[in-house]
């Protein structure tokens, strides 16, 4: 069923269809949204399509859209939901020729309390997610959250067009098995997929990557023949299909059913706000510059102007923001892999306790190696020096400060910072002492 399907009768009238048309040459999933709220707005009011231009002209149309919105406020509708009926009357009114003014005030029209309200998952809870996807599902998720694509781009809405096995130029298949030239991964975004119209790319790292792998080589098992304009996603083979792409309807049903059984709530959108903010934490920490991180949101700026210009960057340039994507999986990614930042510097801190211990005969106690591990870096440091200063006398002359050497090695050891105290009588021999 398509999302005209309940007000399909309104297509009838020819004026309604070519406005629908008009609408769907820019996007089709606004023209099928709009075409429902003009149904639903003339179910609830009475009204037909005609007789709202009629309003319009004669100016009744305003008296009744008001009183449409306070029985909407009084039934507790969010203001951006009422206001989409605004701009559904103003788009059929202008296309109609009609510039009508409203001027109707709609109670905190800019808020959308669901979306206000939506938390981010947590790593865990992403990680919680796949575990309860499908492998079209885990797919699917791994490109909203670690790629940033948004759900029209894995197909659109008629099913028409969507991501292809191509749009992945350096996953090769060979053999029934997929492997990849570079990791993290390229993801092309062709302007027919992009929401602002433009050509773009993203990066899909290691975790996603596996995903991609064990979803097209599963794909390979059941005797599919995958070329490079194979669409990405399999349909479901039950059912009459009039289409060669996943819907985005299909595509975050699947989501939302691991989001669901997950026990959460949240809308599949929210995967790509997930990708959002961990890129938002990268750069505050100065791993990804914001033009970057912009452009892997599809968002037009500069690298998107001259990546338009030039139909290519340049390959130094791509391994660059290859390199920064991979700097942020760490914020993205829901599997831990290598040592963490905080193990290492443990890590770290224990061979410099050993070498001291080992190679100076400096024994500490725990408690002294536990201050050690625990304490900030630059303390780290300074306090390293500290017991090091505190022991050197045990370090160099077994704990006396005074030592006689032959007359001969003086010159050495006022090198290593030794002082004179006196040269014997027969000026054989001298003694030294360590610096205070």
């Amino acid at each position: 069923m398509t999302f005209e399907a309940k007000y399909k009768e309104l297509l009838e009238n020819k004026e309604i269809s070519r406005w629908f048309d008009n609408l769907r040459a820019k996007s089709y999933l606004t023209a099928t949204v709009y075409l429902r709220g003009l149904g639903y707005y003339c179910e609830l009011t009475g009204s037909s399509t005609d007789s709202i231009l009629e309003d319009a002209k004669s100016g009744k149309l305003r008296t009744d859209f008001m009183d449409f919105v306070r029985k909407m406020e009084r039934e507790g509708k969010a203001g951006s939901y009422i206001a989409r009926y605004k701009k559904v009357l103003r788009s059929w009114l202008g296309f109609n020729g009609i510039d009508f003014k409203f001027g109707v005030n709609i109670a905190y029209e800019n808020r959308a309390p669901r979306v206000e309200g939506e938390r981010i998952p947590e790593k865990t809870e992403l990680s919680k997610i796949l575990r309860n996807g499908s492998s079209r599902a885990k797919l699917a998720i791994s490109l909203l959250a670690f790629s940033g694509l948004r759900p029209e781009t894995l197909g659109n809405a008629e099913g028409t067009d969507g991501l292809r096995i191509s749009d992945f130029p350096e996953m090769k298949i060979d053999n029934g098995k997929v492997e990849f030239e570079k990791i993290p991964t390229l993801v092309n975004v062709r302007y027919t997929l992009s929401k602002a119209k433009h050509t773009y790319f993203s990066f899909l790292g290691q975790e996603g990557a596996l995903y991609l792998r064990e979803y097209i080589e599963s794909r390979i098992k059941e005797g599919d023949n995958l070329k490079p304009d194979t669409p990405l996603f399999k349909l479901d083979p039950q059912g009459r299909i009039s289409h060669d792409y996943i819907r985005t309807q299909l595509a975050t049903r699947d989501i939302r059913k691991a989001i669901n059984e997950s026990g959460y709530s949240w809308r599949p959108y929210v995967l790509r706000a997930y990708f959002a903010t961990a890129l938002d934490n990268a750069e505050n920490k100065g791993l990804i510059s914001h033009p970057w991180r912009m452009f892997f949101m599809g968002h037009k700026g500069d690298i998107e102007a001259r990546y338009s210009t030039n139909k290519r960057l340049p390959p130094d340039m791509i391994d660059d923001m290859r390199s920064a994507y991979s700097k942020c999986l760490k914020f993205l990614e829901t599997e831990e892999k290598g040592i963490k930042e905080e193990d290492s510097q443990r890590i770290q801190r224990d061979t410099a306790i050993m070498i001291m211990e080992t190679a100076f005969n400096i024994q500490l106690n725990e408690e002294q190696k536990e201050e050690l591990r625990t304490i900030d870096t630059i303390d780290f440091q300074k306090r390293l020096g500290e017991i090091f200063k505190d022991k050197r006398a045990d370090v160099l002359n077994n704990g006396n400060k005074h030592k006689t050497i032959p007359e001969r090695d003086l010159e050495s050891y006022l090198n290593k910072g030794w002082e004179l105290v006196q040269i014997y009588p027969k000026g054989d021999k001298a003694v030294i002492k360590l610096p205070s």
